[in-house]
């Protein structure tokens, strides 16, 4: 392949590397994740065969990052993060000082300096944010407590990097042991004082200025009317304020990024941004897992096989074990200690970024990046594997516990023990709370009936109050809420999520419990319609249809009947009920 098409190169072999094997893995049952990280290798420089250019993956990679953090900050409000401060601060600062001391007690046996120690514990005690955030977007959790908990927690974690990524080179000198050792006291309080002030000054400027600026911006644009200038909008803030924040104020693009987003969130647009930003946004992260694995070398598997194991045991052991005592110090329920210390047992961006730094000083050499590579890259491929196990550790401390505790509704997700079988006979599932699924209920509680509304995160407060609604927090796709929902007597099914996949896992398993039941699920394309009818849905409601049907029927109704030109209904030559009289 020529290599004056090294971009060209990068997109076709390593997606194309990435969906095959991001397939074979999502089809044996284990995380897509996998997948990617093996491309990544596969095109990397240690493997025979095509190398993709290295440099250029990871600045690809940044996109994916910048691009995520910014969904995430969309879903989130500064009340969110205030809401949780009491808990992410500490802790987060405790568990870092935590792995730290445990990273640097095994860089010490292994014989590295005292400078090398300190740099090898800051490497492992920070997680990858992309790892973890796409875990709560996979379980949608980020609008949960403990998703907010956690996105707080490595918000801490960036800010801690950032500072060490500008002390460290101050304190070099001691570090490699030079004859200019001493430190003025005066110009580290300097540096210390000037990073806090530019965090603050961006954080500002962002709250003060962006807060107006950023919404009115997409506002305008969202008036022009043009779908593809405001995806352009879009990129270009989530880009460009992630820029500005690298460049005028040391700040990290992540952070900048959820910045933007947060101060997005609370504008009406923040639910459009969010769902216009997905497609890149997974395609940039897939970008991100290729680029770590580029990066491993697997000869460090023959090579060091017993100080990678040691480096490995720190993330997979020592930094969960250190969260979880942290977390039931602060008196956090079982479920989110379990949760979060699973979440974090990996490594990943940050931790090459000081990696890097400290084979500049010169203070680490190529066995310590090796070692903090592999062991981020094991970390990753295992970390789903851990969210399993933390699962049945969870559910078997419920089932043990001598006096077991209710669990707060914003607590729920996937480490809860299976939900409790609604009580309700002859009634009404409606899966999904969002805008559709709320009139939904509303319709069918003013109609009579008794309701049963499941749904993954935060649901209306107006309906807990109601005796004919009963709440359900679990993932409805899941075998286990499915069988909590009582199919078997109910006699409607309402699947008011958007997502054709998921609903149509959830059309299947219904219509095989219950040949006999109503359902009816919502598309928004034509292909999604079929999909859903084919899996058992006996009325698909496609949005954009419906809009339609209704104008026309508004026009066949008011006009006076003299000057109503005939009129072919488009819904009955699709086959479809016709438009209402």
């Amino acid at each position: 392949m020529s290599h004056d098409t090294p971009l060209i190169g990068i997109l076709v072999i390593g997606l194309g590397l990435a969906f095959i094997l991001g397939t074979i893995a999502q089809r044996i049952r284990i995380s897509p994740l996998v997948g990617y990280l093996l491309a990544g290798i596969a095109v990397g420089p240690f493997t025979p065969g095509f190398v993709a250019d290295q440099p250029l993956a990871a600045e690809l990679s940044e996109i994916g990052i910048i691009l995520l953090m910014f969904g995430v900050g969309l879903h989130f409000s500064l009340k969110d993060l205030i809401s949780v401060k009491a808990i992410a601060v500490p802790g987060a600062l405790l568990q870092i000082v935590a792995s730290v001391c445990i990273g640097a007690a095994v860089a010490w046996s292994l014989g590295m300096s005292a400078g090398a120690c300190l740099i090898f514990g800051i490497a492992l005690s920070v997680a990858s944010t992309v790892v973890l955030l796409r875990t709560l977007q996979e379980q949608r959790l980020i609008e949960t407590e403990r998703g907010r908990l956690s996105v707080g927690w490595l918000i801490i974690q960036d800010l801690v990097t950032v500072l060490a990524l500008v002390l460290l080179p101050i304190f070099a000198p001691v570090m490699t042991g030079g004859d200019h050792a001493a430190i003025s006291l005066s110009g580290l309080g300097l540096s210390i004082a000037l990073t806090i002030g530019k965090v603050a000054a961006f954080m500002a400027l962002m709250l003060v200025v962006g807060r107006r600026v950023i919404p009115a911006i997409l506002h305008y644009v969202a008036h022009t009317g043009s779908r593809e200038l405001f995806r352009l909008a879009l990129l270009a803030l989530a880009l460009g304020v992630a820029f500005m924040a690298t460049e005028w104020f040391d700040v990290s693009f992540a952070l900048g990024a959820f910045v933007a987003g947060m101060v997005l969130s609370e504008s009406e647009l923040s639910h459009r941004a969010a769902a216009e930003t997905l497609p890149l946004r997974d395609a940039f992260a897939v970008l991100f897992f290729i680029s770590v694995g580029m990066l491993f070398n697997p000869l460090v598997l023959i090579r060091q096989p017993l100080p990678l194991l040691m480096t490995f045991l720190v993330i997979l052991v020592g930094t969960p074990l250190a969260v979880i005592a942290i977390l039931r110090l602060l008196r956090q329920p079982w479920n989110t200690t379990l949760f979060i210390a699973s979440g974090l047992a990996q490594i990943g961006e940050f931790s090459f970024i000081l990696a890097a730094l400290g084979i500049k000083m010169k203070v680490l050499d190529g066995r310590a990046q090796d070692l903090i590579l592999g062991a981020s890259i094991l970390s990753i491929l295992i970390n789903p594997f851990i969210l399993i196990a933390t699962q049945r550790i969870e559910a078997w401390i419920t089932r043990h516990a001598p006096t077991p505790t209710a669990i707060a509704g914003d607590e729920a997700g996937i480490l809860l023990p299976p939900p409790t079988p609604t009580h309700f006979e002859g009634h009404a599932v409606v899966v999904g709370c969002g805008r559709v699924g709320r009139l939904v209920v509303e319709g069918l509680v003013q109609n009579g009936w008794p309701v049963l509304v499941v749904e993954t995160g935060k649901m209306a407060d107006p309906f807990a109050a109601r005796d004919t609604v009963e709440l359900m927090l679990g993932n409805a796709a899941e075998a286990r809420t499915i069988k909590a929902m009582n199919l078997e007597k109910a006699r409607l099914l309402m699947v008011a999520i958007p997502e054709p996949f998921e609903a149509g896992q959830i059309i299947a398993q219904a219509r095989a419990v219950n040949p006999d039941i109503m359902i009816v699920a919502r598309a928004h394309f034509d292909s999604a319609v079929e999909h859903l009818r084919e899996l058992g849905a006996n009325h698909v409601i496609m949005g954009e249809r419906e809009m339609a049907l209704a104008m026309l029927a508004m026009a066949v109704t008011d006009l006076p009947f003299d000057s109503r030109p005939p009129l072919t209904d488009p819904a009955a030559e699709n086959g479809l009920d016709p438009v209402p009289a």
